[in-house]
């Protein structure tokens, strides 16, 4: 494996609205709490569902970005969140042409999203 253990592709759950309007920019620049903190938020795959479920609870309409992280380098940061876990942090905007794919982000009758396989 090398020395690198964190997992080449990252997830970001964005509302669909806010996705289209980066494709038309070309580029992704942030939800608002990105724009706030200084960073776009990134989820690993085993991280992703529970971010939807603290911070998108309840919300439809949602798109999964799934992104190849070595596209993002320099500007990708690991760093501590949620109970120490490391978490992707990107400073600089995201090309929307590093997308690996987007997948909507459906949610289920009992409120909580479903996933692709990821």
């Amino acid at each position: 494996m090398g020395g690198m253990s964190h997992p080449c592709i990252i997830y970001k759950i964005c509302p669909r609205t806010l996705w289209e309007a980066a494709e038309a920019a070309g580029r992704f620049e942030g939800a608002p709490v990105d724009l706030a903190d200084g960073y776009i938020h990134f989820s690993a795959a085993e991280q992703v569902r529970e971010t939807a479920a603290k911070h998108f609870a309840g919300k439809d309409d949602l798109l999964l970005v799934a992104v190849d992280s070595a596209r993002l380098a320099p500007h990708l940061k690991w760093e501590p969140s949620r109970g120490g876990a490391l978490f992707p942090h990107l400073y600089a905007p995201l090309p929307v042409t590093s997308a690996l794919w987007v997948k909507p982000l459906p949610m289920g009758a009992d409120g909580s999203h479903i996933f692709p396989q990821l």
